[in-house]
């Protein structure tokens, strides 16, 4: 099987700590290059993992058989829309976007173009959590769930804002850890069929979810959560008990066996479980809450 030659369009912190040193570890990849916003920025991680700085993006597409995104989510969407059209695989990051119009029209660059895509929930790819939502599938007979994400990257009394950026900042935790929360719940549930949502303090949105089969859940996502007040529950309920996610060791892993769904997909292996219309239904639901919010 020839290896991938994947790109890699973003420069920032999490490009700089997780894409590209998985890309350029990975021995079915080949990091094929790099493009970025600042060209100094793209240049020094270019040259740390021996690979090209691209100075325009259409340039990297044309070099690479897919790209991966750690960018702005609405950055992200018409760059890849574009990608796709070139005939890229996509490895995306969540939220896909955040208009449900950005998602529309990726998905339809996806479909357009018959170009594989897989977008990089983490707790789907941890082995530990991807093991567990897949067990939990497989049971059933779950009465309800809830999916608690407190992160303190904008917390009052100092968080780690480490890997923090303006569209996080102003989005919160709606949208950051939210992706996370239904990227779990939806496997396991079921499809959301109506949303309720709610402003708590600081960034924090409560979530009332029903599901298809008759399952309910709540979510609580928050950034600005009190550093010792963070911390993340997934916990079902239902006729077996309870069940609690497990912890898990950082996006590294994760990372990696997103890449192995990436490759799979380009090589003819069918649509991944977390792909752009996975991305596109999380945008339609976080778009709803957003909405509710904003009328209340």
């Amino acid at each position: 099987m020839n290896r991938l030659r994947i790109g890699l369009v973003g420069t920032g912190p999490w490009a700089s700590a997780t894409h590209a040193p998985a890309l350029a570890g990975h021995p079915g990849v080949e990091l094929g290059g790099v493009w970025g916003r600042r060209p100094e920025a793209a240049a020094a991680l270019a040259a740390t993992h021996a690979t090209t700085a691209y100075a325009d993006v259409d340039e990297l597409f044309a070099a690479c058989d897919a790209v991966a995104f750690a960018v702005p989510p609405d950055v992200q969407a018409p760059l890849a829309a574009r990608a796709a059209a070139a005939g890229c695989h996509l490895l995306l990051d969540k939220p896909v976007a955040t208009s449900v119009e950005g998602a529309r029209d990726l998905v339809a660059a996806t479909e357009r173009a018959g170009v594989a895509s897989v977008v990089f929930f983490t707790l789907r790819f941890a082995p530990a959590t991807s093991a567990w939502v897949a067990q939990q599938a497989s049971v059933g007979g779950w009465f309800t769930g809830r999916a608690d994400w407190y992160g303190s990257f904008y917390a009052p009394d100092g968080g780690d804002a480490a890997f923090s950026s303006p569209w996080r900042a102003g989005r919160g935790g709606l949208w950051d850890v939210g992706p996370h929360a239904l990227s779990v719940l939806i496997p396991v549930l079921g499809d959301v069929t109506s949303v309720t949502a709610a402003q708590g303090a600081g960034d924090t949105t409560h979530l009332i979810l029903r599901h298809t089969g008759g399952a309910s859940s709540t979510a609580a996502l928050s950034l600005t959560a009190p550093v010792k007040g963070a911390g993340l529950t997934v916990e079902l309920r239902g006729e077996i008990g309870t069940a609690l996610l497990p912890g898990w060791d950082g996006p590294g892993e994760a990372f990696r066996t997103a890449i192995d769904g990436l490759v799979e997909g380009a090589h003819g292996g069918g649509p991944h479980a977390c792909d752009a219309r996975f991305g596109l239904r999380v945008t339609e639901i976080l778009a709803e809450a957003e909405a509710q919010i904003a009328r209340a």
